[in-house]
Formats: structure tokens, C-alpha cells, sequence
């Protein structure tokens, strides 16, 4: 043999060998000892030094309830992560790996979970709120001190996160073969060659998820940016589809629901403010929320082949239909509400509901995932990236311009809409304060006053926000108001119950009097918040029990009393919990807790006014899309929301609500005025144009100048209703059945350059890619 031959004998037998050690790679039997020792050294340590500080240090916890818990089992949880470490290490095997790398990101997560709920309560621990529940002796152990909490929280979770985000980084950084080695492969690796380019996104999931989560919360009005950044909406959910594609059924199915428990925890910070348990509660069910959907979702992605980027834009729609109905519906902070503030794309609102927008956000978000996986793909080939951009364009063409196509064709529409529609509302004008009235070009415009009084009524001084109420009153009617609206609950005393009492006896039915005095005196219709009660009798004609309600009452320019509307959808656990005789001890909980129980009313009421008819959904009733749709079907041609959204001493809170209530004047193409007691006080137009807002947490009025469309249209929402999420999960199966008729479809073409280097559809071998983060299960 000549050495020509010799040398390219041995040039094939090298370039075998590379190549077959690229494609099945080298399985460490264990985990390095020294990072092994390392970890299991420091998670004891802070496990116990974190235990002593908590019994025994400088600020340690006094009288242990089950309120500690999840702080005591956090740190048992770290203690025996450690102690495995360390005494299981050299009896270590590939399963027993990759649980040791997936219970660091399970602790990581439970971790950052307890310290976002010490921090948020920390917080608050100066808010009148919480002074008000110590003051009246309630089961509430924080200190009134916002510094000395803080400082506290992060004592006692700080080396637990420091302890986890080390491991995570050191592990998926200094020995990423280790973690690409134990990891299986992802749920859909079978039909789609490309997601093995997404196992290193897969290794970093949990850190994906938290941009999804961060991405998320701040597309919506938040603690950041009032008013919310809308476009974030577009692209917030692709680091988490990225993730989830490169998983397994499992892994995906954890990162899920971390992003909705995380996403419910940061957007709703504020309720910790309102009790101390909603935020808990309302944690807590949505992480059951989310795992309820995500396990239905993840076997449909897995198993459909045809047109798999609508699995998950199709499912969350139905999804967050799901979420909004029952006893336990809270339709807060959709995906579609961050695009409140653009007119074009809400238009679509008239015929698929605030639903059809979550819809077309999430199908951007889906169609952009497809571009990144086709990038990753032609990443290594040798051309410029705009080359590559645009053979990765192409083969993401069917999800792009799906959804770009549908994106421009609602704009379009929605902008010919909006256009046609200003002259609507012409001749409606919106005054704050002292602006000079204007006249009236329209017969059909209604001056509306909605007063502000800038307090909680059931937390301040009867006596001083009547006051307030009255003299903001007096201020508005210099513009000859039709009707004058205050909010929720603005009158405390029942009027019905005390009306009757003699107002020398009790202060209660004095401040009744005096009100129904003044009422009478200002000769205009005014409507209130107000408690009510029903009261039941037995055949004797005895009365045996007294049904509470919140309510809201109209008065004539007479002083009549002409109607009252009982609120019907109260909010779970805080005004409402049916279930006393199920769950006696949660029920007593609540009680403790100073939670006040109303009974839903039964009848939808809609106001007669000379002028007009209106309904007035209560507070967070507004946010139902079915809910006030009924009362439009009933009759009314303005919806008038009246709130008490002063509680959560925080602005973010009222600019969510108002997002998610001003939905409501497109899809039923309705003006809608919102009353307040501080945020947010405004004045919507039937296509969602914000004509006026009044500044938070200031006592103002604002007269507003509702124009009532000639003709009144019945939208298609108003017709069909929520129609849209069932159709969106109605085609979800039929892509099932095509898929398991058509049986198993070629993934998307590969780089022949890099083909050759991927593993075989069933192998659980890493793809070659030295220089990426490794993966896990």
C-alpha cells in the first residue's frame, strides 16, 4: 500500500470516528465530584444557617404557624437536596443525574416564589390596609416597618437564590456536555428534526421562562410603565415556545406552569394590599389553572403534524375562556388587554370579543417562535444573515404570513372602522373640573357627572366622604348634569335598613337623612353605590334571615327611589364563598381575615332615565366580556361602571381594570363612563377612543358628554357571544383528527450540510453543538 493510500485510509477512519463520536457523544457515568461536593457542601450549609436565623437569630420568627410552612419545607427540601449530593454522589447514574439537575430549577423556582411573596408583603407592610387589620387585632404578623421586612425577606431567601442560581449557571456553563448528555429528547423530536437545535434552549429554560414572564407583565400597564408596553405583547410569549419546543412532555409541562404562576404573582402584586390571602389564593389557583391547561395542550402539540404553530395560539384562547368562567372566573390581564391603547386592532373586538385579539397576539408570537427555530437551524451555514434571515423566512412562510396576513387585514379594517366612525361621536365633549359647559349639538348627548371623592368608604369616616361627595357634587352642578354618578359603595349606611330608623337614635340614620335631604334639594337624578338587603320570611310573616347585597340605587330629580341592581358576579373569596358548609374551617379562615360576604343578585337591571337606559356593572363585573354583553342584550344603550379601586393604594391596579373594562365599548359598540372612588374615573367612546380620565388618588369630578349613537348597532359579539374561544378549540381537535388520519409528516428540511449530524428520530443523543449550553429533561 502506498502512503497515499496509507495517509487517506487513516483520513476516513479518523473523520469516522469524529463524526460517530459527535453524533452519540460521550455519557459521563457521574457527576464531577468536586461540583457535586461543592453544591451538596453549600445547600447544607445555607440550610442550616438560614434555619438558625429563622429561630434563633437577631429578627427570629415568633409563635410558628402553618403560615410557615413553605419557608420550613423550603429549607427541608434544600437540606436533603444537599445531603444527596454529597452521600449519593458516587452511586450517581445518568437518571440519577438529570433529577439532580431538574430538582435545582424545581428549587430555583419554589425559591424565587416564597421571596416574591415576603417581598410584596413586605411592601405593603406600611399601607393603611394592614395598619387598619393590626389595629383591629387580626391574625397579621408583619412588622409596620417597610425596611426592616424587606431586609428580613432577603436574609432569609437571598442565599437560597444566590445557592441556586450558582449551581445553575455552574452546571449548564462549565460541564454543558453532562447536562446535553443525561437530557431525553424533546416531545416532538420524532416529527420535527428541528427541535433538537432547541435543546440547548430547553437547558435554559427556566431562565426563558422568566423573560416570558417578565416580558409578559410588562406588556401590560404594570409597576414599570403605567400605561403598559403594548408591543412586548407580540413577542413575550417566544422565549417561553422556544423552550417548550425543545423539551420533553415533562419539562415542558413544568416551565408552563412556572410561567403562569409567575405571571399571575407579578401582575397581581397589588392584591396583597386588598387581604392577605388573595394573593396566595389567587397563586394557587391559577397554578392549578395552568397546569389543567397545559397538560391537554402539550398532548395536542405533541401529537399534531399539520399546522402545529396554532396548537398553542388556538388552545390559550379557549383557555383563557376557561379561566374567566364559574365561581372561580377571573378574566384579569388576557393576553389580548395589552393592546388596549390600539384602536385598529381592538376594532376585531366587535366580532370575536376581546378573545379574537389574545388570538392574533399569540399567532404573532407562535409565527416569530417558527422563525427563530428556522434561524437556528441555518445558523451555522456560511452566508450572511440576511441571507440567512431570508431562507429561514421561507421556510417559516406558512405561519408568517398567517399571521402577518391576518394582522394587516384587522388593521385595515379596524383603521376603516375608526375612520367612518368619528362622526359618531360628534358633538360629545368631556369637561374636568371647572371647564365652562358646553352646549348641546346632539339630542341625543347625555351630560353625565361622575365624582371622584378620592377615598375608601369602607375603610374612612362615613361622615367626612359624604362631605367630599357633596362638595364635588355641588362643583359639577354648574354644568346642569342629567345624572349624577358616584361609585361603589360611596354611601356606606344601608339606606333601604336606616331610612327607616329614627336619625336621633343612630348616626347611621342620621347620615340616611341627611342624605336623602340633599338628594332631594340638588333636583337632578343620582345614582350610588350602596349596601341592600332582601329579607326572608316564614309563613308566619316572621322575618328569619336578611340577604346582604352590593347594590347600586338610582333616585329620580324627585328624590324617588326608582330601581336597584344587586351585583351578581362578586369576587371569589373576598366577597363571596358559597361553599360554608363544604369548607367550614376556609370559610371561618376568611372571616378572620376581615373578609365581608355579600349574596349575588339575580336580575340584570337595566336603569330607566328620561334620556336613556344604562346598566351599571359593579367593579370587576366590567371585566366580564359575557357579562355586561347580557346587559346590552337587555337593553342598555351606555354602560356605567362604577368602582371602588382606591384599596389597592396602587395605580397599576385601576389602569389593569380600566384595560380590561373599556373592551366592553367595542365589542357591544356602547359609550362607556366609569365612576370611581379614586382610578380610574374616564369616559370611553364606543369605538375605545379615551375621550377623558381623571388623575388618580385625587378628589375631582368629570362631566361627561355621552353621545348615544342614532342607530344602535347589534355587534356580532352581542349576537353570538363568546363563540370564538369554542370555535378556536372545535378546530384544535379537527387538526388532531387530520393529523392522526394523515399519520406521520417529514419534519422541515435541514441544512444538508448539518443533516448528517443530527441524531436519529428515536435517539436520545444530544445534537453536536460544543458551543451552545447544554440541555436537560
Amino acid at each position: 500500500m502506498t502512503p497515499w493510500r496509507c495517509s487517506c485510509t487513516l483520513a476516513v477512519i479518523v473523520h469516522y470516528y469524529i463524526d460517530m463520536s459527535v453524533a452519540t457523544e460521550y455519557h459521563p457515568p457521574r457527576l464531577p465530584g468536586t461540583l457535586a461536593l461543592f453544591s451538596g457542601a453549600a445547600a447544607l450549609t445555607v440550610a442550616l444557617g438560614t434555619l438558625y436565623f429563622a429561630l434563633g437569630g437577631p429578627v427570629p420568627l415568633t409563635n410558628p404557624g402553618l403560615g410557615d410552612l413553605p419557608y420550613f419545607l423550603l429549607i427541608a427540601l434544600h437540606y436533603l437536596w444537599g445531603a444527596a449530593m454529597i452521600f449519593i454522589r458516587p452511586r450517581l447514574d445518568r437518571k440519577r443525574i438529570r433529577w439532580f439537575v431538574v430538582a435545582a430549577d424545581a428549587l430555583a423556582a419554589y425559591t424565587l416564589l416564597l421571596f416574591l411573596f415576603a417581598w410584596i408583603f413586605a411592601l405593603n407592610a406600611n399601607m393603611d390596609y394592614v395598619q387598619r387589620f393590626v389595629e383591629g387585632g387580626g391574625d397579621l404578623r408583619l412588622a409596620l416597618d417597610t425596611r426592616t421586612e424587606r431586609a428580613i425577606a432577603a436574609l432569609r431567601f437571598g442565599p437560597f437564590l444566590l445557592l441556586n442560581a450558582l449551581f445553575s449557571l455552574l452546571i449548564r456553563v462549565r460541564r454543558s456536555a453532562l447536562v446535553r448528555a443525561t437530557a431525553p429528547p424533546a416531545m416532538i423530536e420524532s416529527s420535527d428534526p428541528a427541535a433538537a437545535y432547541l435543546r440547548p434552549f430547553a437547558s435554559w429554560g427556566l431562565l426563558l421562562t422568566l423573560v416570558s414572564v417578565m416580558l409578559s407583565t410588562l406588556s401590560f400597564p404594570s409597576f414599570v410603565h403605567l400605561d403598559g408596553i403594548g408591543p412586548l405583547g407580540f413577542i413575550s410569549l417566544v422565549p417561553l415556545l422556544l423552550a417548550i419546543r425543545g423539551s420533553s412532555y415533562r419539562r415542558g409541562l413544568f416551565l408552563g406552569v412556572a410561567y403562569g404562576t409567575f405571571t399571575t404573582l407579578l401582575v397581581n402584586f397589588w392584591l396583597g394590599t386588598f387581604s392577605l390571602v388573595s394573593l396566595q389564593i389567587s397563586v394557587l389557583i391559577f397554578f392549578c389553572f395552568y397546569l389543567l391547561f397545559m397538560l391537554p395542550t402539550l398532548w395536542f402539540y405533541r401529537r399534531i403534524r399539520v399546522a402545529r404553530f396554532l396548537v398553542f395560539p388556538l388552545a390559550w384562547t379557549f383557555f383563557e375562556l376557561a379561566r374567566s368562567s364559574g365561581f372561580l372566573g377571573y378574566p384579569w390581564a388576557l393576553v389580548g388587554h395589552s393592546q388596549y391603547r390600539v384602536l385598529p386592532l381592538i376594532q376585531l373586538s366587535t366580532i370575536t370579543g376581546v378573545w379574537g385579539v389574545s388570538f392574533l397576539v399569540l399567532l404573532v408570537n407562535s409565527a416569530l417562535a417558527e422563525l427563530a427555530v428556522t434561524l437556528l437551524v441555518h445558523r451555522r451555514d456560511a452566508t450572511s444573515f440576511r441571507v440567512r434571515l431570508a431562507v429561514a423566512a421561507r421556510a417559516a412562510r406558512v405561519p408568517l404570513a398567517t399571521a402577518a396576513g391576518l394582522l394587516l387585514l384587522v388593521f385595515a379594517g379596524g383603521s376603516i372602522a375608526v375612520a367612518t366612525g368619528r362622526t359618531d361621536s360628534a358633538g360629545g365633549q368631556t369637561l374636568v373640573d371647572n371647564g365652562a359647559a358646553a352646549p348641546r349639538t346632539n339630542a341625543r348627548t347625555v351630560r353625565i357627572a361622575l365624582i371622584q371623592q378620592n377615598s375608601d368608604p369602607r375603610k374612612h369616616d362615613y361622615d367626612q366622604t359624604f362631605e367630599a361627595l357633596r362638595r364635588l357634587t355641588d362643583q359639577s352642578l354648574a354644568h346642569n348634569p342629567d345624572i349624577v354618578a358616584w361609585s361603589e359603595t360611596a354611601f356606606v349606611p344601608n339606606i333601604r335598613r336606616w331610612g327607616e330608623e329614627n336619625p336621633r337614635f343612630s348616626p347611621f340614620a342620621r347620615l340616611v337623612h341627611e342624605f336623602r335631604e340633599y338628594q332631594e334639594s340638588i333636583g337632578t337624578w343620582l345614582l350610588t353605590g350602596n349596601d341592600d338587603y332582601a329579607r326572608v320570611f316564614d309563613e308566619n310573616n316572621r322575618e328569619i334571615e336578611r340577604h346582604h347585597f352590593n347594590a347600586a340605587v338610582l333616585f329620580s330629580d324627585t328624590g324617588e327611589r326608582t330601581q336597584t341592581y344587586h351585583k351578581i358576579r362578586l369576587v371569589p373569596f373576598t366577597e363571596h364563598f358559597p361553599y360554608e358548609h363544604i369548607f367550614p374551617r376556609v370559610h371561618q379562615l376568611l372571616q378572620d381575615f376581615d373578609v365581608y360576604f355579600w349574596e349575588p343578585g339575580k336580575e340584570r337591571v337595566v336603569f330607566e332615565h328620561p334620556l336613556f337606559r344604562f346598566s351599571t356593572p359593579i367593579c370587576f363585573e366590567d371585566v366580564f366580556p359575557n357579562e355586561v354583553r347580557q346587559f346590552v342584550t337587555a337593553g342598555a344603550e351606555v354602560i356605567l361602571n362604577i368602582s371602588n379601586d382606591y384599596w389597592s393604594l396602587t395605580e397599576v391596579q385601576a389602569q389593569q381594570h380600566f384595560a380590561a373594562g373599556m373592551f366592553r365599548a367595542v365589542e357591544n359598540r356602547r359609550p362607556l363612563v366609569r365612576s370611581t372612588a379614586s382610578g380610574l374615573t374616564a369616559h370611553v367612546d364606543e369605538y375605545g377612543r379615551i375621550l377623558a380620565t381623571l388623575p388618580q388618588y385625587q378628589e375631582a369630578y368629570l362631566i361627561a358628554d355621552v353621545v348615544i349613537p342614532e342607530r344602535l348597532r347589534t355587534t356580532i359579539y352581542t349576537r353570538f357571544g363568546d363563540w370564538f374561544p369554542v370555535a378556536s378549540l372545535l378546530v384544535l381537535v379537527a387538526l388532531t383528527v387530520v393529523s392522526t388520519v394523515m399519520g406521520p409528516k417529514a419534519g422541515p428540511k435541514v441544512s444538508p450540510r448539518r443533516e448528517r449530524s443530527l441524531p436519529p428520530a428515536d435517539s436520545g443523543a444530544a445534537v453536536p453543538d460544543p458551543g451552545s449550553p447544554g440541555d436537560q429533561s
